[in-house]
This record gives structure tokens, sequence and C-alpha cells, in this order.
């Protein structure tokens, strides 16, 4: 089970690098439920609330960040692993979001959540900063 998504964002990779990765921006993207982003490779997240914990694997700045990303309503030790590749395109942002390795009954929420959760609050946010 997969996901694969593409978003253009009006904004720089640089941009949207950061918002994904600091604390306080993220925050205040989704509604102010507490956010707690390490910026560093091996470091650890805590997002909505402590909702969502992940890991980031891999962070190449203002290019890709891989997360080992888990719903704390999932069984114990079930990572998935997510993918933000960012290409610069047309003034502004490619966005290349992938995510494997989740449970399959998690398959339908994930695939709305990302839009609903993650980039129609990302352009908001983009677009008053």
């Amino acid at each position: 089970m997969t996901i694969h998504q593409e978003v253009h964002l009006k904004s720089t990779p640089k941009d949207i690098y950061d918002l994904l990765l600091n604390s306080a921006r993220f925050q205040a993207m989704t509604g102010g439920r507490s956010a707690h982003i390490s910026t560093h490779e091996g470091g650890e997240v805590s997002i909505f609330g402590g909702d969502i914990e992940a890991r980031n694997l891999e962070l190449v700045p203002n290019r890709r960040i891989v997360q080992a990303w888990r719903s704390r309503q999932w069984a114990e030790g079930i990572y998935s692993v997510v993918r933000f590749e960012l290409e610069a395109e047309g003034g502004g942002t490619k966005l290349i979001f992938d995510q494997n390795g989740y449970p399959r009954t998690a398959h339908a929420s994930l695939h709305e959540g990302w839009p609903k959760m993650y980039w129609e609050p990302m352009n908001k946010a983009l677009m008053h900063h």
C-alpha cells in the first residue's frame, strides 16, 4: 500500500522545508495543536498534539525530508515512511509526496488526510507568510 501525491505550492522550496520543520510555524498552520519538531537527522517529531510521532531519517535542506511516521492509533512499533521531495517549478514548488508501510486499514483516511491536514493548510500558511 502506497500513497503518491503531487501538489504545487506557491512558495520556495526553502520556505516549505522550513514550514515542515519549524515547530512554531507548523503548530500555527495546524490550528495550534502542539508540535515539537527536531531539525536534525535522527531527531524526534511529535505533531498534532502528539497524535503523530515521527523520527527524521534523512534531511536534505530545501530538497527532501524523509521520516519514519506513525499515528498513535496504530499498533506499537508500526511505522510508515513518508518522503517530501521539493522541486522549484514555475515560481513555486512542486512537492512530491510518498508514503508506504502503513496499516492497510489506514489507507483511506491517510489518502484523504494529507490534502486536508497538510496541503490545504500549507497553502494558506504560505500565502500569509
